[in-house]
């Protein structure tokens, strides 16, 4: 009856599993592929800083990137002569407003208007002609029409509801 009453004896066995080497070669190449993904998406976020840099204010800027609203910098070559008859070439600048944008592709021209010394004129620029050295951004102004020709009658109301925008495009 003794035999009875006795409670019985368990051992407690842990069970440890044996890992090779070459089971935790594979785990360190995970580790090492997740890092590296992050040096990817680092390369990607610099490059999108880079593109945004590249549009900053005084920056030359592509000729499809051109929108209504912007205000830029047109270096323009104009061939002059001197005083003895010789021909000669220089860049005149010509900064104002993007008002319109007309025609695609090569045929492409946009409509910059000018204000100065209380005096406005608008000048047509053929985008694919060499007559136009560069084409720099001023600075951009948030607008909701392809064409600004209310801004023709302009008056100085009118001309502060413009909000300055830093140059981010997409």
């Amino acid at each position: 009856m003794s035999d009875e009453n006795k409670t019985p004896v368990t051992t407690d066995e842990t069970v440890v599993e044996e890992t090779s080497i070459e089971s935790e070669t594979p785990a360190t190449e995970e580790i090492v592929e997740v890092l590296e993904e992050p040096e990817e998406k680092i390369n990607e976020e610099e490059a999108k800083i880079e593109a945004v840099e590249e549009k900053l204010p005084g920056t030359e800027i592509r000729t499809a990137d051109i929108k209504p609203g912007m205000t830029i910098r047109v270096h323009e070559r104009i061939k002059d002569f001197n005083a003895k008859g010789e021909e000669r070439e220089r860049i005149q600048i010509y900064q104002g407003m993007v008002i319109g944008m007309r025609g695609s592709d090569v045929s492409k021209t946009m409509t910059i208007r000018r204000t100065h010394k209380g005096y406005s004129s608008e000048k047509i620029f053929p985008l694919s002609s060499p007559v136009v050295a560069k084409i720099e951004l001023v600075k951009t102004a948030k607008v909701r029409r392809a064409k600004l020709s209310y801004l023709q009658n302009l008056r100085r109301r009118f001309k502060r509801k413009f909000k300055e925008t830093r140059a981010e495009l997409n």
